[in-house]
């Protein structure tokens, strides 16, 4: 049993805001402002994520029109000037949309982002329905951890719970979210495995591992 993680159900938005496909373009402006969010999942009959129209599908409208009179407009791409002409969602929006699940770690939805190169995470479930959005705003709540906090999980989880460790052994310090190690252990391998496993925790943001260790038993 390992420590335990920060799920993005913990994390995420529950009452998304949706549009259809034939959504009008104002419409989709409209809610954008009155919900003071930045994009909106686009929905099909069942509920499933289709695509994702953000503030910035909407702003190739405006970048299509003359800044000044008598000067051209910037010259767009295709897919950038089909969204300068849409006249709704479909037309808008951003295909296909980047996923998750409610139970996964927070971390496997930051390598989702960073992968996809987005900024939010359509949340489904089993069925493919859409029941929330992650952000990235949403995802870094877990670094605002207090430091006592990610000391005792480290204390009680990962060196007592799960290594058969006690507080002579190996010492934890904690603070904003940088761990400090201290102690010997019997073995390389054990002091690796405690540093491995206090760095999967919640909230810690690096480790510094000062264990000493008896029997050098990794190869090199």
């Amino acid at each position: 049993m390992g420590a335990r993680h920060t799920t993005v159900s913990e994390v995420m938005t529950r009452d998304v805001v949706t549009v259809r496909t034939d959504t009008p373009f104002k419409e989709v402006a409209s809610l954008l402002s009155t919900h003071g969010i930045s994009a909106v999942p686009v929905a099909d009959e069942q509920g499933a994520p289709v695509g994702v129209v953000s503030e910035a599908d909407l702003l190739r409208k405006q970048i299509e029109d003359p800044d000044l009179p008598g000067r051209a407009a910037p010259s767009q791409g295709g897919d950038e000037a089909a969204k300068a002409r849409a006249q709704n969602a479909a037309g808008l929006m951003t295909a296909p949309v980047a996923t998750v699940r409610a139970d996964w770690p927070v971390a496997g939805a930051a390598r989702e982002m960073d992968r996809y190169r987005v900024r939010r995470l359509v949340v489904v479930d089993d069925a493919d329905r859409i029941v929330g959005i992650v952000s990235r705003s949403d995802l870094l709540r877990v670094f605002l951890r207090p430091d006592a906090e990610i000391r005792q999980e480290i204390q009680d989880e990962v060196l007592t719970g799960i290594m058969r460790l006690s507080g002579e052994d190996v010492q934890v310090q904690v603070h904003d979210g940088v761990v400090t190690l201290r102690g010997a252990v019997e073995s390389r391998r054990t002091a690796q495995i405690v540093e491995r496993l206090a760095r999967g925790v919640d909230g810690v943001v690096s480790i510094r591992p000062m264990i000493d260790y008896a029997v050098d038993d990794v190869d090199v």
